[in-house]
């Protein structure tokens, strides 16, 4: 029994672990195959593609009876998220990723998990009581995470030699690369980072009503390809771009759909209605130091003192943040059942007075006739 409850509460954090894994892997292909000539609109298209062809069948066969019937609202909501994420986010990313590098790109959305809290508490989906530890540990955490980030884009320092870089020519990192499209690439970024925070509000708020993530994961996908692929036959006018060969390309778009569009899309879904949409975006600082081992080794890229030093005060207030939501899942069943005494009191009451209503009553004494 207590294994099982250690199970159940380490799901949400392993779950989130696994996609941080997922997302570094697509940082590092994605990246190499944007550098050697592939359209990131044609990208976006075949991603999402890819996505709602694999979960399709699984949303079919596991939530046939089970799916809430579609409505207006819910559609234009799905119509909107379509257009948030896999449209504007993922072309955003792409094109601000391309003019810088796949470690920067993955450091500079951690100030995902700041945007994503500042958003939920306008909107009053996160509450915050400044009186409280665990309100002060997401605030301190949330101001840490975004200092450390921004040491990470504003100081650079000296190269960090490790044992798999020695003797190793390095590849053009942000030092070198012309400054003009390195500070578009980042506004780029940003730009991605916001488009992504507000579809994390938006698809944990529609959860509420479509509870079918499988379903609701293909229709993202599906809705995202649709107005990507209109966007991609604008941009792209002739047929070049779109033909991809059995080379890195195919395996980008066939790797980041199905992880990084189709799995993630259902496994944030399934910890956002438990745990909200801040803890999903807290453990995105995990993929930038994921990110940047992995690009040092594949893509030679430079770890220089400033991301070291950025991403180890990233990892203190990532942890401060998610100690603060853990604390506000363990106080969310107390809080419940003490609304639920407070409901239960008038009730009983009533019993009470019905109860002690009987005393009075009065009895009478009825002597027994007497015959002749």
């Amino acid at each position: 029994m207590a294994l099982g409850n250690a199970w159940k509460s380490a799901k949400p954090y392993l779950a989130m672990v696994f996609l941080q894994v997922g997302y570094s892997g697509m940082y590092v292909v994605s990246v190499a195959s944007l550098k050697r000539g592939m359209s990131h609109y044609v990208l976006v298209v075949y991603r999402n593609a890819v996505a709602a062809a694999v979960v399709a069948p699984f949303a079919l066969w596991f939530e046939r009876k089970t799916r809430p019937k579609m409505t207006l609202p819910i559609f234009l909501k799905i119509m909107a998220m379509g257009l948030l994420e896999p449209v504007l986010d993922q072309n955003f990313y792409y094109m601000g990723a391309k003019n810088t590098s796949a470690s920067f790109s993955s450091a500079i959305y951690n100030v995902l998990p700041a945007m994503t809290f500042v958003n939920a508490i306008i909107l009053r989906m996160e509450k915050i009581d400044i009186k409280k530890r665990r309100s002060q540990a997401k605030v301190v955490g949330t101001l840490v995470t975004v200092i450390g980030a921004l040491l990470m884009i504003l100081y650079k320092g000296p190269a960090i030699e490790f044992i798999w870089t020695k003797g190793r020519s390095h590849h053009a990192d942000d030092g070198s690369q012309n400054q003009s499209h390195w500070l578009v690439g980042t506004f780029m970024l940003l730009f991605s980072c916001f488009c992504w925070s507000a579809f994390f509000i938006l698809q944990s708020h529609t959860l509420k009503s479509y509870p079918a993530e499988l379903s609701l994961s293909t229709l993202i996908c599906l809705t995202g390809a649709g107005q990507s692929g209109a966007l991609a036959l604008v941009m792209e006018r002739s047929a070049q771009p779109w033909l991809i060969g059995f080379d890195t390309r195919l395996f980008t778009a066939v790797y980041s759909g199905i992880m990084c569009s189709g799995i993630a899309y259902y496994v944030q879904g399934m910890v956002m209605k438990e745990r909200g949409p801040v803890f999903v975006t807290a453990f995105n600082p995990l993929c930038m130091i994921i990110t940047a081992i992995m690009g040092s080794i594949i893509l030679a890229e430079d770890i220089t003192l400033g991301r070291l030093l950025g991403a180890v005060i990233i990892v203190i207030g990532l942890y401060f943040l998610i100690w603060g939501k853990g604390k506000d899942h363990l106080a969310q069943p107390s809080e419940t059942i003490a609304k639920d005494a407070a409901l239960v009191l008038p009730k009983v009451a009533d019993d009470a007075n019905k109860t002690t209503s009987i005393d009075h009553v009065t009895v009478i004494d009825v002597q027994p006739s007497k015959h002749p």
